[in-house]
């Protein structure tokens, strides 16, 4: 698996249950770290179907700012836990963990 540089951790394997976020939760920094259990709520779209059952708890790496798709931006291996990659986005729950 490549590594991709994080605002968090430059350069180290994150894993991936990753998360970026926005300015609404990166707090300067500060977000780095934080676990927030994210669950889906509804489509945002037409995709057809795009609900998985449960959640997936992730890690903040990154800080999304510009192109960032709402607060919460999931890795592709954590967003088809709970969706269909195809859906694209989707509206989602998430608390701290």
């Amino acid at each position: 698996m490549a590594t991709e540089t994080s605002k968090c951790n430059g350069n180290s394997n994150d894993g991936v249950m990753i998360a970026g976020v926005s300015d609404a939760l990166w707090n300067g920094g500060a977000a780095c770290g934080t676990k927030y259990r994210v669950s889906y709520v509804r489509g945002a779209n037409q995709a057809p179907r795009p609900c998985r059952e449960g959640s997936v708890v992730v890690t903040v790496v990154d800080f999304c700012s510009k192109g960032c798709n709402g607060i919460i931006n999931l890795s592709l291996d954590a967003f088809s836990r709970i969706a269909d990659p195809d859906a694209g986005k989707v509206v989602v729950r998430y608390d701290q963990a």
